[in-house]
C-alpha cells in the first residue's frame, strides 16, 4: 500500500508554520507522509518542524510599488516556482497545503499547474493578500473566523470554517485549570511578542511596572520575550526597579509559561490567540500596528468581545496608562478568572481535526 504524501507550504515564521506542524502532528498519526516547503526564516522553529523532509524554496514579498522592485519580487516569485514544480515533480503529493505568506504562491501556483488538489489556510480574522490571491484557484479553503474579512464572494463556495489548529505541546494544558493570583500571592506576568512586539515591551514594561504600587510591584514575577540587543538593558531595569525578572530571547517551553501565568501580554497574532484560548488564559493584547489589513486589531478585537481579554492600541500606550490598567486587572482576580473560563470557551478544539478530515477527503482513498 502506497503511503500517501502532503506537502505543507508556510511562510518562515511562528504564525504561519506552527498551524502547520500541528496539522503535520495529526496526519502523522493518520498514516500520511508530511513534507513542508518554507523559506530561509523558518531556522528559528524549522529544526523541529514534525516533516519527513523540509524544502526551502525562493519567494519574495511586494514591499514597494518601483518597477524595478516589483520586476525583482516577480522573478524570484519565477524562480521559486520552477523549483517548487520540480520538488513537486519529485515528490507528488497527493495535496499541497498552503498555511499563508508569499512563500506560499510558488508550491500552490505549481501544484495547480501540475493538476494537484490545493487547500489554503487562513488564520486571521482577515484574509491575507497571498490568500486572496491564491483564493482564485485553491480547491478548498479553511478559515478560522466567521465572517472572515476580504474573503472573496467567488471563494464562498469553496470555503469552510475549520479553526486554526494548535501544536500538541499547546492542546497538552487545555486541562491544566487556571489558578487566579491570592490577595497576597506572587503575581505571574508573562510577556511575548514577535521582533517589534520584544522591542516594544522592552521598552514600555519595565517603567510601566515601576510606576505600579509597591504591594503589586512585590509581587510581581515577570517572564519576558527580548531581544537579545535589549537584554542588557531590560535586565538592568527589573533590578533597579527591584522586580523579579526571567528574560529570555527566545520559549521554547513557551505552551507551559502560558499555563503558569495569571495575565499574558502580547501581539494578536493568530497563533497567539488560538493557543492563548485553548490553554484559557487571560490576555492584554496589543496589536501590531501599521499591518497592511489590520488583522492583528481584527484578531484582538474579537477576544475582547468574547471577553477573553482585553485590547489595547500601542499608541494609546504611555507607562502611566499601562501600570494603571495593569493595577485594574491584575487587582480583580474574579475578573481574570472570568477572561480565563471565556477565553477557554472561545478556542476551537477540532480545528486540527477538521482540517485533517478536509486533506483526507481530497488526497482520496489509500491505493
Amino acid at each position: 500500500m502506497t503511503v500517501r504524501t502532503i506537502l505543507l507550504a508556510a511562510g518562515g515564521t511562528g504564525g504561519h508554520l506552527f498551524p502547520a506542524a500541528a496539522l503535520a502532528q495529526e496526519l502523522a498519526r493518520r498514516g500520511f507522509a508530511v513534507e513542508l516547503a518554507t523559506d530561509e526564516r523558518a531556522e528559528q522553529y524549522g529544526t523541529d518542524f514534525p516533516a519527513r523532509a523540509v524544502y526551502r524554496i525562493p519567494s519574495a514579498t511586494f514591499t514597494s510599488r518601483s518597477p524595478l522592485a516589483v520586476a525583482k519580487t516577480l522573478g524570484r516569485l519565477a524562480k521559486g516556482f520552477f523549483q517548487a514544480r520540480r520538488l513537486l515533480e519529485m515528490v507528488q503529493p497527493h495535496v499541497v497545503i498552503g498555511f499563508g505568506g508569499y512563500p506560499t504562491l510558488p508550491p500552490i501556483m505549481a501544484a495547480r499547474s501540475l493538476g494537484i488538489p490545493t487547500i489554503i489556510h487562513e488564520q486571521n480574522a482577515v484574509m491575507g493578500r497571498a490568500n486572496r490571491l491564491l483564493s482564485r484557484f485553491a480547491d478548498a479553503i479553511a478559515l478560522s473566523f466567521t465572517p472572515t474579512k476580504y474573503l472573496r464572494r467567488s471563494a464562498e463556495k469553496r470555503a469552510q470554517v475549520t479553526g486554526n489548529p494548535v501544536r500538541d505541546a499547546v492542546a497538552a494544558y487545555r486541562k491544566v485549570a487556571y489558578t487566579p493570583p491570592e490577595p497576597a500571592g506572587r503575581l505571574l506576568l508573562l510577556v511575548f511578542g514577535g521582533s517589534q512586539g520584544a522591542h516594544f515591551f522592552s521598552e514600555m514594561l519595565p517603567p510601566a511596572l515601576e510606576m505600579m504600587p509597591s504591594p503589586f510591584r512585590w509581587r510581581l514575577t515577570v517572564v519576558q520575550q527580548v531581544r537579545p540587543e535589549d537584554l542588557a538593558t531590560v535586565r538592568e531595569a527589573y533590578k533597579e526597579a527591584n522586580i523579579a525578572a526571567h528574560i529570555a530571547p527566545f520559549f521554547r517551553d513557551l505552551p507551559e509559561r502560558i499555563a503558569n501565568a495569571h495575565l499574558v501580554i502580547a501581539r494578536s497574532g493568530a497563533s497567539t490567540v488560538a493557543e492563548l484560548t485553548t490553554i484559557g488564559r487571560p490576555a492584554l493584547l496589543v496589536p501590531l500596528p501599521h499591518a497592511l489589513d489590520n488583522d492583528q486589531l481584527e484578531n484582538a478585537t474579537r477576544l475582547e468581545e468574547g471577553g477573553g481579554g482585553w485590547c489595547m492600541r500601542q499608541s494609546d500606550i504611555t507607562p502611566q496608562r499601562l501600570a494603571e490598567e495593569l493595577a485594574r486587572l491584575l487587582g480583580a482576580p474574579d475578573m481574570l478568572a472570568k477572561a480565563a473560563a471565556k477565553s477557554k470557551a472561545m478556542a476551537n478544539t477540532d480545528a486540527v481535526k477538521n482540517l485533517a478530515d478536509l486533506t483526507e477527503a481530497l488526497a482520496g482513498p489509500e491505493e
